[in-house]
């Protein structure tokens, strides 16, 4: 565990990529930089949401957590120890405990192995599971995520969109890891699916005790699921609060944003809703940003968030904000 007593702790996170032109004569011209300085934590047993607009660098840093990207700076903490500085040798006896579900079910999953050879896999690597009990660690990893074990001799080509994420799902809980990394794990799904798999997800964390880092960009489903929500926007974390409170009473003019678009069933609370639109532009994450990121879009920006780049800080108990328009509240 780390000194704040989080499951994770992610600080000062970084993932710059270089930028080059040139076919022959390869020239580094840029960077594009990501993920700039992040900083987040998951608790044992707990959902924490992230949430953001596409390319704002949610992704990353999910890659970066399991080191499938070696991060530019920062300091990846599980249970302790820092992920970002350990060797591929090193990293082997965590791989474990910390995995990982992709978004997209059709392309994650090898097309020639069939459901008991990709759920199996991670077993032959980490354990001494073999034979019979390998098969029988396969099947009842399959049957927790809602599958029939005789589906072990099909290919993935044989199932739905759902069925290909529960899949997914069941290959990273074979190892009866402590935290999934879920990046977008049902943004290709139908609504009822998604449904579906969400409920499966929730269950799974009561009887497994697991933690989640949930990415997605629907904030209708980050509330469902989990108990924190970090709101991200151009590599930086802008707000992070409980759920209930972040929906209630967002500080960031960008989570207000973010939440006025989200649908509302009663047509006449939607009603009454004032409704957010955004102008301006995004900045390029490959130029160089003065002041706050956000100030080229926000209605509220005034002159020092031109000249200075607002840090997190938290203005209420465990509800934290990068914003100015606070710093007299």
């Amino acid at each position: 565990m780390s000194d704040n007593g989080a499951l994770l702790s992610v600080r000062g996170l970084k993932m710059h990529f270089p930028v080059y032109k040139g076919m022959f004569f390869r020239k580094r011209t840029g960077t594009v930089k990501a993920v700039d300085g992040v900083d987040i934590d998951v608790g044992k047993k707990e959902t924490v949401g992230l949430v953001g607009e596409s390319g704002c660098g949610k992704s990353t840093v999910a890659r970066c957590v399991v080191r499938l990207y070696d991060p530019t700076e920062g300091s990846i903490l599980f249970r302790g120890t820092d992920l970002a500085r350990l060797n591929n040798r090193e990293l082997y006896r965590y791989r474990p405990d910390l995995q990982m579900v992709f978004q997209d079910p059709y392309a994650s999953l090898n097309p020639r192995m069939t459901v008991g050879s990709i759920v199996g896999e991670p077993a032959l690597l980490h354990t001494t599971e073999r034979g019979g009990a390998l098969d029988d660690l396969v099947s009842e990893t399959l049957e927790i995520v809602g599958l029939d074990p005789r589906y072990k001799l099909r290919y993935p080509h044989e199932f739905s969109g759902g069925q290909r994420q529960r899949i997914g799902l069941a290959r990273a809980l074979v190892l009866r890891p402590e935290l999934i990394i879920c990046d977008e794990p049902i943004s290709a799904l139908d609504v009822s699916i998604q449904a579906q798999v969400m409920n499966l997800m929730q269950d799974l964390q009561e009887k497994l005790d697991l933690a989640y880092l949930f990415i997605a960009h629907d904030l209708s489903v980050v509330r469902h699921i989990s108990h924190r929500i970090a709101v991200m926007y151009l590599g930086r974390i802008v707000e992070t609060a409980p759920a209930g409170r972040l929906y209630k009473e967002p500080l960031h003019p960008y989570s207000q944003a973010l939440l006025s678009a989200v649908p509302i069933p009663d047509p006449d609370v939607a009603a009454q809703r004032e409704r957010i639109v955004l102008s301006g532009d995004v900045p390029s994450p490959d130029q160089e940003i003065t002041g706050c990121p956000f100030r080229t879009r926000c209605a509220q920006a005034f002159d020092r968030c031109e000249v200075e780049a607002p840090a997190l800080k938290e203005y209420r108990p465990g509800h934290s904000a990068a914003c100015f328009l606070h710093d007299d509240a």
